[in-house]
């Protein structure tokens, strides 16, 4: 298997590149690096740190984005992900980018990193930037993927696209930390969330994340005690 995937699966950015690979139908084989603390060899791949990482053979890559793209152009006659024209392929992008720089800030690194990630580590949790972020600033950023949804089960009407899996990968975090979409004020994204975590490549690790989210919580919860 030449394809490695390096990063930790409850990473939104991870777990979009894993989506890509598997719709695709991509074999590739997930080593687990973590975020802030990678190992010396690791900045060889992204000299930032960041993750993930992608090797392909003798090519080497970071960023999610590049990565998922790279899969696209490298691998044509796998399912197209980025749509079928230049509108369509702009579209994608400008979602899987807002995706990924307006919801990520609130819904993985104000809401997951709070209730899931601090109390893990012995830190306590903001519970009031948790708030903000639910009630203040998410809200605008559902209203927006709202209308863009219209009445269509997906960004591009019933063709799945990136822009689809990376909302979806930054509201599993939300929904890592406790959090649902309201389907009362969001009925169109609610049901877009629903029937991208009902996706085969979706579940083949769902489970395996909310196993890992449940010991991070038991973890927080007996720093807890300790203390």
């Amino acid at each position: 298997m030449s394809m490695i995937l390096y990063g930790a699966p409850l990473s939104p950015f991870v777990r979009k590149v894993r989506l890509c690979l598997q719709e695709k139908g991509l074999d590739y084989q997930l080593e687990v690096v973590m975020p802030f603390t990678p190992p010396e060899w690791y900045l060889q791949l992204n000299p930032l740190g960041r993750i993930p990482a992608f090797k392909d053979g003798d090519l080497t890559l970071a960023d999610s984005s590049v990565i998922c793209q790279y899969l696209e152009e490298a691998y044509p006659d796998t399912a197209h992900l980025y749509g079928s024209d230049p509108a369509q392929r702009a579209k994608v992008r400008w979602l899987e980018k807002y995706a990924d720089y307006e919801l990520a800030p609130l819904t993985t690194f104000t809401v997951f990193r709070n209730r899931i990630l601090k109390p893990s580590s012995g830190h306590p949790c903001n519970e009031d930037a948790v708030q903000a972020a639910l009630t203040e600033k998410l809200p605008p950023h559902f209203d927006y993927l709202e209308a863009q949804l219209g009445d269509r089960p997906y960004f591009l009407g019933d063709q799945l696209s990136l822009a689809d899996l990376a909302v979806a990968s930054q509201l599993l975090n939300m929904e890592h930390g406790g959090e649902h979409l309201d389907a009362t004020r969001w009925p169109s994204l609610a049901a877009h969330h629903d029937r991208v975590r009902s996706l085969a490549s979706t579940q083949s690790f769902w489970a395996s994340e909310q196993r890992t989210t449940a010991k991070l919580v038991e973890m927080g919860k007996a720093r807890q005690d300790a203390n």
